[in-house]
């Protein structure tokens, strides 16, 4: 089983707005959801796409370095999430002398991806029956 992670920080989309578009690639298969993204009409989509280009890089170079095989079409998204960054805070002038703040948010997202797990790997962790009394 190959995994891979890869995570963008302080990346100027609000947690908010990302967080919609990492819910349309939950649970999908890589390709898929590269697919998804290219063709998706939210800005945050495009940082997106580009980090799960990353974590597909990523497990190629994982299993070349590890000596396994893999096909990126067995890759799928197992977990993707957004945490939010820091706040970068502007103000802007107002009426009188006040001053109004602005709050420009940032995100940390993060994508994990997987393969299936074998049968067999699965299999030999069974869990053995208890002896009843």
């Amino acid at each position: 089983m190959v995994d891979s992670i890869a995570r963008v920080k302080h990346i100027r989309v609000t947690p908010q707005k990302a967080r919609r578009v990492v819910a349309l690639i939950k649970g999908k298969q890589a390709q898929e959801a590269l697919a998804i993204l290219k063709f998706a009409p939210q800005s945050a989509s495009e940082p997106i796409y580009k980090l799960v280009e990353s974590a597909v890089a990523n497990a190629r170079v994982k299993a070349d370095r590890d000596g396994e095989y893999l096909d990126e079409q067995d890759l799928y998204v197992r977990n993707a999430y957004v945490d939010e960054g820091t706040t970068l805070k502007r103000f802007q002038p107002r009426a009188q002398g006040r001053a109004f703040q602005i709050k420009k948010r940032t995100s940390h997202i993060t994508v994990e991806l997987a393969t299936p797990e074998v049968e067999g790997a699965a299999a030999s962790g069974t869990k053995t029956k208890k002896a009843s009394k």
